[in-house]
């Protein structure tokens, strides 16, 4: 090696470099200051930013012995990434102020998650796949976790790292089995081997069970999803925030690494179960949501049954079907930063807002963030011109490329059951009498950000070809 061969993974070590930074200062200075791990936390995602945009190349560019990858998916994915955990930190601050979580450790455990999904999305091998996941995995264990004095936060916390060790279990030893067959960590080796053919098929589908497996569950896809509900609703809504939205956008890149790269040909083999997974997604999502009275459980199933959509475009296992599902979970990381940003904005000290009744009303106490709220609600439940109808209508059209017109069929029944949950939100703003009169009161950062983030729903919904186009390309320009 030499120092060239690092210059793809530029971004990876400048992060990692202000991370060291951050945690000395930090604990140099004192609470009067944590606005400076703040500030420095925005400052390392607008450096990573722009050494990622420098760095944007037309063709694949192989690292560090093959063990890293930098093509125009990993440049545009991890573009995003830097958005989606500015928003968090923005959206956060105020919420962790009052509950005496703003302290450089949420910080820290942020940009270390950013760090593991930007090693995600630019592994070409499995090891650096593994090593990018359990980064990723064990910063969000310990953020669940950081309200010590939690029962709920720490029994959370638990589960999560319990069932996620077993996923991760059932990871590793599918991808022994791979390795078993094809003599192969390194994705592209494996996919070239695989495609010469192989007389070992039993352990084939062996390890593929497995991974899809363990995929499953870092997807929350039934019926892996079991930590999902009871994560969101026990984490603080800020690190619920984070949780479901920036690693979303990383777990489609471990998914499409895996399978769309390196046992794309063996796509027969792995349709079919994801095909099982996503029906199950949508249905058991969609169905458990409608009961729930809390709104960050609700989130929970729902970001299930999104899951499942997401997987329809993957499983169609062609260039147009991995671009889909690309510009769903973009679509859907953006929503979902604005539907817990939302609880985040209402909340305020002693008081989370994470209730449905919370919501009663709010057209009386803000009309302008009652609109916002509406246009992330109709955009979840794909209601043009929202850019969610064009989301889920670019998966259907992947799936029935493919033939399976089936699956598009049950997938517009779900869609119409989640309409109803999400309509109903949208029924207690305006129908309702307030629950709670207090005055609607956040920075003016915070609410030009929500409002961009609400505006943007419907801007890419009334023209979501660039956005398509961008993912169509990234998608193109790297299988």
């Amino acid at each position: 090696m030499n120092l060239m061969s690092f210059a793809p993974a530029l971004p990876e070590i400048f992060v990692l470099v202000m991370v060291s930074l951050i945690l000395v200062i930090d604990a140099a200075v004192d609470d009067s200051r944590r606005y400076l791990a703040f500030a420095l936390s925005l400052a390392t995602l607008a450096g990573a930013a722009f050494l990622t945009a420098r760095g944007m190349s037309s063709m694949p560019v192989l690292a560090l012995n093959g063990l890293f990858i930098d093509d125009p998916l990993s440049d545009v994915l991890k573009l995003f990434l830097y958005l989606a955990t500015a928003v968090v930190l923005v959206y956060s601050r105020d919420y962790l102020r009052h509950r005496g979580l703003y302290k450089g450790e949420f910080f820290v455990l942020a940009l270390f998650a950013l760090l593991g999904m930007m090693v995600m999305v630019s592994a070409s091998h499995f090891l650096t796949l593994y090593l990018g996941l359990e980064l990723l995995s064990l910063s969000l264990y310990a953020m669940v976790a950081l309200q010590r004095d939690s029962s709920v936060a720490t029994e959370a916390a638990m589960k999560y790292f319990v069932l996620g060790a077993l996923a991760s279990g059932m990871l590793l030893y599918g991808m022994s089995m791979v390795y078993g067959v094809t003599g192969s960590l390194a994705l592209a080796d494996i996919a070239q081997n695989l495609a010469d053919g192989t007389d070992l098929r039993i352990p084939l589908v062996f390890g593929i069970v497995f991974i899809v497996a363990g995929l499953a569950f870092k997807l929350g896809a039934v019926p892996f999803h079991m930590w999902v509900p009871d994560v969101y609703h026990g984490a603080p809504t800020a690190m619920t925030l984070f949780i479901g939205s920036a690693p979303k956008i990383a777990a489609f890149a471990f998914v499409v690494r895996i399978l769309g790269e390196g046992l794309e040909s063996q796509v027969a083999e792995w349709r079919d179960m994801l095909a099982i997974l996503a029906v199950l997604s949508m249905a058991v999502g969609n169905i458990a949501a409608i009961a729930q009275s809390n709104l960050k459980r609700m989130f929970a199933y729902s970001t299930i049954s999104h899951m499942g959509f997401m997987l329809l475009g993957i499983l169609a296992g062609t260039q147009n079907g991995y671009g889909s599902a690309m510009f769903y979970v973009l679509v859907y990381a953006l929503m979902s930063m604005g539907g817990f940003g939302m609880i985040l904005l209402l909340s305020r000290a002693g008081f989370e807002s994470d209730r449905l009744v919370d919501f009663k009303g709010l057209n009386r106490r803000s009309p302008w963030l009652a609109f916002v709220m509406l246009l992330l609600m109709f955009s979840m439940a794909g209601i043009p011109p929202t850019v969610g109808f064009h989301a889920k209508l670019s998966v259907l059209q992947a799936v029935v490329e493919i033939g399976h017109v089936w699956l598009a069929v049950v997938a517009v029944i779900f869609s119409l059951v989640g309409a109803f949950y999400y309509l109903r939100i949208v029924k207690l703003m305006y129908f309702d009498e307030p629950h709670d009169s207090t005055t609607v009161t956040a920075r003016l950062d915070v609410r030009t950000l929500m409002s961009a983030n609400g505006l943007a729903v419907l801007a890419l919904g009334v023209m979501p070809q660039p956005l398509m186009a961008v993912c169509l390309y990234a998608v193109g320009a790297s299988f």
